[in-house]
């Protein structure tokens, strides 16, 4: 696996090590040695898949609070998302940025996201499929969320928005 940092400190973009012969390829898409050699958690807790009927489809923007904070590893499997984390924690470098990243099925490329820092995504083409590897069980109780246009974090989305949740339209604005 190939690790390439991002602006947010313990965020990565990994990108797979094809081997390639006359039947294909073969990559690794994740390795706890590798993670852990990087400083990563490896820890998986949960997997889920999301499907995405439609282009513009927009998830996000989620967390869980200390309490119960998860890492997540997230690939599309099938289409094309523009993925997007913000460093919610206080004491980072990189604390109110965010940092965007296509994913998609004909790259395979992955966004390691720290615990603490917010995810959503914004499906680029219809039936997108998100895979996500999670380090912490779902904790409903610390479940968070800001606005996706939360203006404190100016994110810039590449379509408009054809499809979201409507507890997404709803939670509250972010105070740094």
């Amino acid at each position: 696996m190939i690790f390439l940092p991002t602006p947010i400190p313990g965020a990565f973009i990994l990108d797979i090590e094809r081997r390639d012969d006359e039947r294909g390829f073969f990559a690794r898409t994740f390795c706890a040695r590798e993670l852990e050699a990087h400083g990563l958690s490896a820890a998986v807790a949960q997997c889920s898949i999301s499907y995405n009927r439609t282009r513009g489809t927009l998830r996000g923007m989620h967390w869980q609070d200390a309490s119960a904070a998860e890492s997540k590893l997230v690939r599309c499997t099938s289409g094309a998302i523009w993925d997007v984390i913000i460093d919610l924690r206080r004491d980072s470098p990189a604390y109110g940025k965010h940092f965007a990243v296509e994913l998609g099925a004909e790259t395979r490329r992955g966004l390691y996201i720290p615990p603490c820092c917010a995810h959503g995504f914004q499906t680029l083409t219809d039936d997108a499929e998100v895979f996500y590897q999670i380090g912490q069980f779902h904790a409903p109780e610390s479940a968070r969320g800001l606005p996706y246009d939360d203006p404190a974090f100016g994110i810039a989305w590449p379509l408009p928005v054809t499809v979201i949740a409507e507890k997404d339209r709803r939670w509250p604005r972010f105070e740094l």
